[in-house]
């Protein structure tokens, strides 16, 4: 074949590997947890730029590094012996970073092919405007020194240059990095991204999250920032926990968002035309008709036609067509992790004085807890309210004040969180309630402290915020309701 130019050379390499596509930077993500103490991008950046490599002198400097790792280090950004330049990030924001090939070569097979490949040409210098330069510094960084320094800042840009390179134990630690910081306000966002890094693991975690917690994250700043295939996605998802009400709204506020990066006035019309046939992926006949009549249809979204429609369908017996999907989501059914084999009541207990019932438990797999199952009283129908609680090593996640009615038999009676709580595995969380109704309630007893639920194990301990006698093996607080 006649000989490539250098750039066709170049362009034709980094093609074959990756389509190079934007990359919604992680700081828009994970604005608060870093993993490297760094303030910022550009001190992580200024860092490597000042690397102490860059200061080895003497004609003996291998002998002050025992091992070949240590040796290989000192290359790291270092312009001694250095063959090859890359100018790193886009124009006027770039970058010239010193590079060794062999070394380069033997990190990753598509370097391999740039330098020593059939089609490999001698090059100074190698232009690479679709890679952030911290984020290419991180990626060398792992080659020459078999470190992984990754922060919020620049985790997912690292992600892009690891996968366009194929270094596949780089990109499975940003992975990592990933999943470990998903919560409901980055979850959409990241859902996008791994699907566009082809990251299925990833992807399920994302929808893990948005499922259980999907009135979070429709409310979080980043469902407005992702794609109309993540969007339209999300609106057909039948597992989605989440009134349609807040779906429609999440709906018109995505339609805003993308309004303003059509440079579209954000107008009625507008945000009709943008939304285009996502529209009918949002279940409105489904909708509470109070929320129907004071919210969708006055929007001005739907049609005159449409509104009439719907409002038929509510009420009349002959049902018209729609567009529109009348079948309810299924959402996610709970389950209950029960902690006590039996319950009972004596006369002269359990009693209610203000005082706490506490316990400590932890999970194998991420769950996300909805609210407890509660004891209710021993003499007769009563009414209780009921203040709960999660916290995390003493810091509360999660609070609500809630009245609940009980019948008088020994059922357990739930009272729910606002939304489901986040609990990640093998950390020990707290679950506390005080109660305030009918002084004498059942309580639990034969306590265990492990108990299987499905493919969840929970342990439980006793806590020391507990001061009404709720430990392990008897009291309150009989069941957790989680989403798994």
């Amino acid at each position: 074949s006649a000989k490539r130019t250098k750039k066709q050379h170049t362009v034709f390499y980094e093609e074959q590997i990756i389509k190079s596509t934007p990359v919604t930077m992680a700081a828009e993500l994970f604005p608060t947890k870093k993993l490297v103490p760094a303030a910022s991008v550009q001190q992580y950046q200024q860092q490597n730029i000042t690397n102490n490599n860059t200061s080895v002198t003497g004609c003996n400097w291998q002998g002050l590094y025992p091992t070949i790792r240590e040796r290989n280090s000192v290359m790291f950004n270092n312009e001694m012996m250095a063959d090859v330049h890359f100018v790193v990030g886009p124009p006027g924001g770039t970058q010239r970073v010193p590079g060794h090939k062999y070394v380069l070569a033997v990190g990753s097979s598509v370097f391999h092919a740039m330098f020593y490949g059939e089609l490999a040409e001698d090059q100074d210098e190698i232009r690479i405007p679709d890679v952030e330069p911290p984020s290419f510094l991180a990626m060398l960084k792992y080659i020459y020194c078999d470190e992984i320094d990754l922060c919020a800042d620049t985790v997912l840009a690292t992600l892009y240059a690891a996968k366009k390179y194929i270094v596949p134990h780089l990109a499975r630690a940003c992975v990592n990095f990933l999943e470990t910081s998903l919560s409901a306000k980055n979850a959409c966002v990241l859902l996008s991204q791994s699907c566009l890094f082809e990251e299925p693991d990833l992807t399920q975690r994302c929808w893990e999250v948005i499922d259980a917690q999907a009135e979070l994250a429709l409310r979080s700043e980043g469902f407005c920032d992702i794609d109309i295939q993540t969007l339209e996605s999300i609106l057909r998802r039948e597992t989605l926990n989440a009134k349609e009400m807040v779906v429609f709204e999440a709906a018109l506020n995505w339609a805003e968002a993308e309004c303003q990066r059509q440079d579209l006035p954000p107008t009625i019309e507008n945000k009709r035309l943008v939304l285009g046939k996502a529209i009918y992926l949002i279940r409105i006949p489904t909708m509470a008709l109070e929320d129907f009549a004071n919210g969708a249809a006055q929007s001005g979204v739907l049609t005159l036609n449409e509104t009439n429609d719907i409002f038929l369908w509510y009420t009349a017996a002959k049902k018209p067509d729609l567009l529109f999907c009348t079948k309810p989501r299924k959402g996610l059914s709970p389950q209950r992790c029960h902690r006590f084999q039996s319950c009972a009541y004596r006369s002269n207990q359990w009693r209610y004085r203000g005082r706490c019932d506490s316990i400590q438990f932890a999970v194998d797999k991420r769950v996300f807890i909805a609210g407890f199952g509660l004891y209710g009283s021993s003499c007769g129908s009563a009414e209780y309210s009921a203040k709960i609680e999660l916290k995390r090593q003493g810091v509360p996640m999660a609070q609500r004040i809630i009245k609940y009615f009980s019948d008088g038999s020994s059922s357990t009676f739930p009272v729910w969180f606002e939304y489901p709580v986040q609990i990640e595995p093998d950390t020990f969380y707290t679950a506390s309630v005080v109660l305030d109704g009918n002084e004498l309630s059942y309580f639990g007893q034969e306590g265990m402290t492990e108990v299987q639920c499905g493919k969840v194990t929970f342990q439980f301990q006793c806590s020391s915020d507990s001061t009404n006698g709720t430990g392990v093996q008897g009291g309150q607080i009989p069941e957790l309701i989680f989403y798994a």
